[in-house]
């Protein structure tokens, strides 16, 4: 019985390692869960988050990503007078040694122009991401169920460092 716990503990820890621990790594870049969430039917834009880390001593940023969207650009969110506004962002540093999250309420990819496609639980959004000395990375978005707030909870998700 002890054996049998054993291996369905393995089985479902790699489950769940799988659907929500991902990570990409370009030089000296580790890009940990890029996510978005479930977007409604009539929905035009979807944001798309992630954790950069800059395991190296050379700071580098994020110049670009690129999707099969009719626009993809890097934004921020700025609050004025109780009203959050979305802007467009050129780019985002990543300084040596050092994370920077592109997460709900700052730093965030927009992809536009969902054209009544909206983004389905489950399902994967392959993207590039464009950085100034590390290059390119083929990188998914995995969309997942949107929460409360709209934030959900990745504490326990390790960043490799």
């Amino acid at each position: 019985m002890k054996n049998l716990t054993v291996a369905a503990t393995a089985v479902l820890l790699t489950l769940v390692t799988s659907t929500y621990a991902h990570e990409f790594k370009v030089g000296a870049l580790v890009i940990d869960h890029p996510m978005t969430f479930n977007t409604a039917a009539t929905a035009q834009t979807g944001g798309g988050y992630l954790r950069v880390t800059n395991t190296g001593e050379t700071p580098d940023r994020l110049i670009g990503v690129t999707a099969d969207f009719p626009k993809v650009e890097l934004h921020t969110t700025e609050e004025k007078d109780g009203v959050a506004r979305m802007m467009h962002v050129d780019a985002i540093d990543i300084p040596a040694g050092e994370t920077v999250a592109l997460e709900p309420g700052g730093f965030h990819v927009m992809f536009m122009g969902l054209g009544g496609d909206p983004f389905e639980v489950g399902e994967k959004i392959p993207a590039t991401l464009t950085f100034e000395k590390a290059g390119d990375i083929e990188v998914l978005f995995s969309v997942e169920q949107r929460t409360h707030g709209n934030k959900t909870d990745h504490s326990g998700h390790a960043i490799s460092n």
